[in-house]
């Protein structure tokens, strides 16, 4: 088995960049709070909430990162990596549901149009979000791009929308200001509320395929296969099973070596396998199966299937 996981440096920078989420998502909420209530503006509430479901998101984004940061124990022997799918799952229901009662507000306001009031406070505010946001998405695809956390691509998505979003209301204020356009806020609003909805779709479907173990795409499949016959010591491989948890890829096969070899030489070559594979897939853990080659072993269909084409 070769393994390889978060160094103390990867670690400091989760827990920072969960930290800062938890910050922005705070301060956001404050002044935007201040900019509804003084602009009654249906796609600033929008924002708002958007942003109130952020945080939430944030703090148990924060809790998911510091438990899959524990290590594996007793109890937990493939480790605490499925914390981070959980919040992610759980992020994408709460934004399903704001996702609902945005709608709604929406729906009431394009009935019943009414005029936006203090306009430059609500675009000053919002200027003032777009930059906050855009600070901490730089910082979380740094995060990201350096240790393959889940939780934190999932807490960038949110926040990437969030800038499309407050462009968005900018849009809805000013055509009200300059244009006395009622109806561009709600409207506005219903497009938000669509493209959150898109998006959260496709982090429910990504966490859902970890908490259920789905296999690496065929593509990443392929290429371990070919890593490990690479080897000029390697006949074959079978039974290749794969599955992630968290920034954890864990990858298992049976390899068939000369039925006359010695096991230090076959551990060495099942070494030799396993590191080259970690190069190519960091954050994972490779456990490897000796067999002699021609042993006669019972295989069902899909432990003979190593790729699908």
């Amino acid at each position: 088995m070769k393994t390889l996981g978060y160094d103390q440096n990867q670690q400091r920078l989760l827990r920072a960049v969960s930290t800062a989420s938890v910050a922005v998502a705070t301060v956001l909420i404050v002044v935007k709070t201040y900019a509804y209530a003084e602009t009654g503006s249906v796609s600033l509430l929008s924002s708002l909430a958007d942003s109130f479901l952020d945080a939430v998101a944030s703090i148990l984004n924060l809790i998911a990162v510091r438990i899959a940061l524990t290590p594996a124990d007793q109890d937990h022997r493939f480790g605490h990596g499925k914390a981070e799918a959980l919040a992610g799952l759980g992020q994408a229901c709460l934004i399903g549901c704001s996702v609902i009662f945005l709608v709604v507000e929406s729906v009431k306001k394009l009935l019943n149009p009414e005029p936006i009031s203090s306009s430059e406070i609500g675009i000053g505010i919002m200027l003032f979000s777009i930059v906050l946001t855009l600070l901490l998405v730089l910082f979380q695809n740094w995060t990201f791009k350096k240790t393959g956390s889940l939780a934190i691509k999932a807490d960038a998505s949110h926040y990437r929308m969030d800038l499309l979003v407050n462009l968005a209301v900018i849009v809805a204020i000013a055509g009200d200001y300059f244009f006395s356009f009622a109806l561009l806020d709600p409207i506005i609003a219903l497009l938000i509320a669509a493209y959150i909805s898109l998006e959260t779709s496709k982090i429910f479907i990504q966490s859902l395929d970890q908490l259920m173990d789905k296999e690496l795409s065929e593509d990443d499949r392929r290429t371990i296969h070919a890593l490990a016959i690479a080897h000029p010591q390697v006949e074959e491989v079978h039974d290749l099973r794969t599955r992630c948890s968290g920034s954890w890829t864990f990858i298992q096969f049976h390899m068939e070596l000369d039925p006359n070899m010695r096991l230090i030489d076959a551990h060495r070559i099942s070494d030799d396998v396993a590191d080259v594979i970690i190069q190519h897939f960091p954050g994972s853990e490779v456990f490897i199966h000796q067999d002699p080659k021609g042993l006669d072993e019972e295989h069902t269909e899909l432990e003979r299937t190593i790729v699908s084409s």
